[in-house]
This record gives C-alpha cells, structure tokens and sequence, in this order.
C-alpha cells in the first residue's frame, strides 16, 4: 500500500475517504485509533493509504477534486 495523505484534519480524511469509497478504490486509514495514546488532541497524523494498482487513479480522483495540495509527493 502507498501513502497518499497524511494529515490530522478529521474532515480531509473524510472528504478523502468518501471520495476513494465512492470510486470504489479500496483503501485504508493508518493511526485513526492513535487517539487512544495522544489523549483525543489530534497531534499524531492519520495516513490514507492504497492499494499501489490504483495509486494513479486515486490521485487523479483527490486531484480532480482540489486536494491536489493535500498529496504526499509522488514516488515514481
């Protein structure tokens, strides 16, 4: 799986998952539960991973839909 956002905006990992759900490409949101540790004040980034096959796909989705700014730099 590779990275595409990493942030601590509840509402962008929303909007990003909705989007991603929506276009049926599967994916996954690593450190949602880091809450625990921190005591609930958001300091610990959440990841939104996917599956590398739709890494372009998705990041044309997040892209065409003005998160473009929000992409962790592509690898290739």
């Amino acid at each position: 799986m590779e990275e595409l956002i990493r942030s601590n905006d509840p509402v962008l990992i929303a909007t990003v998952e909705a989007l991603l759900g929506g276009a049926g490409i599967v994916h996954f949101v690593a450190d949602r539960h880091m809450s625990v540790l921190e005591g609930s004040i958001g300091i610990f980034a959440r990841r939104v991973l996917v599956d590398g096959d739709d890494v372009v796909r998705a990041r044309r989705l997040l892209i065409d839909a003005g998160l473009g700014a929000e992409l962790r730099d592509d690898p290739a």
